[in-house]
């Protein structure tokens, strides 16, 4: 399904039947695959067969990226067609494990608050923002949906701001502030015949619906390969003629540090750093009906490769490991000012 889409004229069964198809083709890209092929069934309705497909996720021999994801989707589909208990048990395990990743504790923070567990939902919420976001300069955008979350959550229960709503705020970029989104009463000036109400609140939506539509519609990301030491050497053993694209394995990782800075630099978002293999790019190029050696097959490689889900967002925090393998943490490696 293209990005532009009108989600209205969708197919969501052939959609998810075409996803699975893909993930058949593209193993090593099932889990992302398969995971948007899920949430196809369910908005088609079929959500036994959504949990069909988490239940397969879950069960794959190689492991899974993201284990916590799949199974907070799934708690949260279990819940909307009746398994009420089985989900609770899903949640209350992920929230235990405590992962380092925002959407699990995102879905299942809205999976309580949905079903009007609004202290629950906070309690998730919280813990999350302290597990994620303590002693962090700056929160990272995947952490947002936490922050905006709580602080709707504590308006409905009607609890003073803390310093996490000021950070809340801090990061809210919309004309039409957090408080007033999330205002438990705004939902009586619905039922109003003042038309400056109705005209105030009609905007409010649109703001809100004009950030469900950015986070929904958002592209792919703008992808920049990088080639593992290993894999580099390979590459140019077996296409020579590269050598001109890649001349030193330090070079290509400075290479990709300076252009995603550049990039970001000149306003382009949700930028991200896709890694290639020697049989997946060979692959890739016998799809295309040309030569690996060809290196204007390279950034369409990487534009392919993001497309199947497997762009990394740049840049990590500073204390996140470094995208380039080395294991130091970002601000020490190329995240430094030496690499600036």
């Amino acid at each position: 399904m293209r990005p532009d889409t009108p989600a209205e004229t969708v197919d969501h069964t052939a959609e998810a039947a075409r996803l699975e198809r893909t993930a058949g083709l593209y193993p090593e890209d099932a889990e992302a695959l398969l995971l948007r092929a899920a949430a196809h069934l369910e908005l088609s309705g079929d959500r036994p067969a959504a949990t069909a497909l988490y239940d397969r996720l879950l069960s794959m021999s190689d492991g899974l990226d993201n284990p916590h994801l799949v199974r907070a989707l799934k708690a949260s589909n279990l819940w909307e067609y009746g398994h009420e208990a089985e989900a609770r048990a899903i949640i209350d395990g992920v929230r235990a494990a405590a992962p380092k990743d925002a959407a699990p504790w995102v879905i299942v923070a809205e999976a309580l608050e949905s079903h009007d567990e609004l202290e629950a939902a906070h309690d998730t919420f919280t813990e999350a923002v302290r597990h994620l976001l303590t002693d962090v300069p700056q929160p990272p955008q995947p952490t947002h949906p936490l922050l905006f979350g709580r602080h709707r959550v504590r308006r409905m229960l009607g609890v003073s701001h803390d310093e996490w709503d000021a950070l809340a705020d801090s990061v809210h970029s919309l004309p039409v502030s957090l408080d007033e989104l999330h205002d438990p009463k705004r939902v009586w000036s619905l039922g109003s015949e003042n038309p400056a109400e109705l005209e105030a609140e009609i905007l409010r939506l649109r703001a809100e619906l004009g950030a469900y539509r950015e986070a929904l519609s958002r592209p792919f990301p703008v992808a920049i390969l990088h080639w593992p030491a290993s894999e580099l050497t390979e590459l140019l053993e077996a296409y020579p003629t590269l050598t001109s694209e890649y001349p030193s394995h330090e070079a290509h990782l400075a290479s990709i540090e300076q252009s995603l800075r550049e990039l970001s630099a000149s306003g382009t978002p949700n930028l991200g750093i896709v890694t290639g293999t020697v049989p997946s790019y060979e692959a890739f190029a016998a799809s295309e009906l040309s030569s690996p050696s060809d290196p204007t097959l390279l950034p369409q490689y990487a534009t392919t490769l993001a497309a199947r889900g497997r762009a990394v967002a740049w840049p990590p925090q500073e204390a996140s490991a470094c995208w380039c393998g080395s294991g130091r943490p970002y601000g020490q490696c190329h995240g430094g000012p030496a690499a600036a």
